[in-house]
């Protein structure tokens, strides 16, 4: 017996490692690792989910992980990378509402009515706010935060641990999220496209044929009207549509 064993048993030294992909992923996995959640709020949600999982992937790890330094701090490191690179590839998708709320805000000329959005951390337009909030309510009044919490625990099937995942793998997965996150923010803003293209276009007409009229200081009011009478009528199919996209995402990382 080495003397890292003896220091380290191997209920400690299973634990310490399952919790080093569980607490990497829950810091980073959309809804659960918020930043207006608190960081201890989010670490006993880790703790808890390491506890429930150990017994059912805690046989996944090589029997000699612990026979050297190295090797303990190679297999620590490779489950980190796992769990942020999963965290990370989730969270593109909630860039989809961020997409979409930017490109609302431009056509319907509230770009400039901007604030700390609270789930990201930085400053964004306050359509992209009200956007990223709402779907993080609807992620947990859907139950789809359960799917996030399978996923976890499936992503030591997926990726086998004492293994660093396949870098090629993951930058085509994120390739694709990436390519999806875009679609679909243009997808749920298309009528505001279609709507600014309408009226810009219409107003410089206007402005053409009559150069003394100031007409874009009197569209635009009637410019953010519309807009909001369009974002309510289509708010619930855009936000259908992104939980759709939300569902099949985090479904990759579960069994098929």
């Amino acid at each position: 017996m080495t003397e890292l064993q003896q220091l380290l048993p191997a209920d400690i030294l299973t634990f310490m490692l399952v919790f080093s992909r569980v607490g990497a992923m829950v810091m980073t996995l959309p809804g659960l690792g918020e930043l207006t959640i608190p960081a201890r709020a989010r670490l006993s949600l880790a703790l808890g989910l390491t506890l429930i999982m150990v017994p059912t992937v805690g046989t996944l790890y090589p029997a000699n992980v612990s026979a050297t330094i190295p090797s303990l701090a190679g297999i620590v490191l490779s489950e980190v990378v796992t769990g942020l690179a999963i965290g990370l590839l989730l969270r593109m998708v909630m860039g989809s509402v961020q997409v979409a709320g930017n490109v609302i805000a431009t056509q319907t000329g509230l770009a400039f009515a901007q604030g700390v959005d609270p789930t990201q951390g930085v400053q964004g337009a306050l359509i992209s706010m009200f956007l990223s909030l709402l779907a993080i309510t609807l992620i947990f009044m859907s139950d789809l935060h359960h799917l996030l919490i399978a996923g976890i625990e499936h992503s030591f099937h997926l990726f086998p641990p004492g293994k660093f995942p396949a870098v090629g793998d993951l930058a085509t997965l994120a390739t694709g999220m990436m390519s999806g996150m875009y679609m679909v923010g243009i997808q749920m803003s298309a009528p505001f496209i279609v709507f600014g293209l309408i009226v810009y276009g219409a107003a410089g007409v206007v402005a053409r044929m009559m150069p003394q009229l100031q007409i874009f200081f009197l569209v635009t009011p009637l410019n953010i009207l519309a807009g909001f009478v369009i974002l309510a009528l289509t708010l619930s199919t855009m936000m259908m549509l992104f939980l759709d996209e939300f569902t099949s995402k985090a479904q990759l990382f579960l069994p098929h």
